[in-house]
């Protein structure tokens, strides 16, 4: 376990909030803002979502008191997804009023392909009552995002739109690279056109290049979209993005249980070992 951990610390911002924000206001510094994770899954007892829901308001008081340009991320399953749609909302809408009240944003990660129609009908909920508040992930390598990217582009969603990382099978999702990235390219053009403020999430060096050429060819405003990338990836890189003018979020995990977060990375895309040890040399 030693070993993981030693590099986890390069992804995963420090096992408390105390740790994480000192970190984060670093990061504003450089003119990127963030998204905090406090990491988790599936949990099973509703008491144990009831507490992780106190956690998160906690977190989005920490934030505003703070005055951290920074809003947070959530998996569904941290909240009661697993034990039901009903519970795992009434506990999204308790967050939510809270995010409302403070004038702070929610984004609703996405999970393994097993979770994203009940998470992408739920986000279609709160959106009604929450509008500006909640934003949602969508993975560009789903057969369905086609479908998904179409419809909530229509409803004017906040989307993150990235290329996933969960292992899911031919039947579920695109496999070769050069189709994942030419579905990504083709809904990040639909999000720039029907959305006011999409987030494009990336660390691949030859879609940030799409992306910037893209811009420069349809006479983009560089508050058009917005850049995102992880914590730990690519650092320089948002650097330069931010002091050029461009808009830059960093998504920045933390919390105890940063295992499953760093594993999944390494292990459900054999891509992702050789992905993240190169881009360790990467700036």
């Amino acid at each position: 376990m030693k070993t993981p951990y030693i590099f986890a610390k390069r992804f995963v911002a420090g096992e408390s909030y105390d740790v994480a924000e000192k970190k984060v206001r670093a990061i504003n510094e450089k003119g990127n803002r963030v998204t905090l994770d406090l990491l988790g899954e599936n949990i099973k007892d509703a008491t144990t979502a009831a507490q992780t829901v106190d956690a998160y308001i906690e977190l989005l008081e920490q934030i505003k008191t703070s005055g951290l340009d920074s809003s947070i991320s959530v998996k569904l399953t941290m909240m009661g997804l697993d034990i039901s749609e009903d519970v795992c909302y009434d506990n999204l809408s308790r967050l939510l009023d809270t995010a409302k009240a403070h004038n702070q944003f929610v984004r609703i990660d996405m999970e393994g392909s097993d979770y994203t129609e009940a998470t992408i009908e739920l986000f279609k909920r709160a959106l009604k009552d929450y509008e500006g508040h909640v934003g949602l992930v969508l993975q560009a390598y789903l057969h369905r995002t086609a479908k998904d990217v179409a419809e909530l582009a229509e409803l004017g969603a906040d989307i993150r739109l990235c290329k996933g990382a969960y292992k899911e099978s031919a039947a579920v999702a695109l496999q070769s690279m050069d189709e994942i990235r030419a579905a990504y390219k083709e809904y990040a053009k639909i999000l720039i056109e029907k959305t006011s403020f999409p987030r494009m999430a990336t660390h691949d060096g030859s879609l940030v290049k799409w992306l910037l050429d893209y811009a420069a060819s349809e006479g983009l405003a560089k508050d058009r979209f917005e850049f995102q990338m992880l914590y730990g990836l690519r650092e320089s890189t948002m650097n330069k993005l931010a002091s050029e003018g461009w808009k830059t979020c960093v998504y920045v995990p933390y919390g105890t249980m940063w295992f499953p977060y760093f594993t999944r990375r390494l292990m459900e895309r054999k891509e992702n070992v050789f992905f993240i040890a190169t881009t360790l040399f990467k700036s």
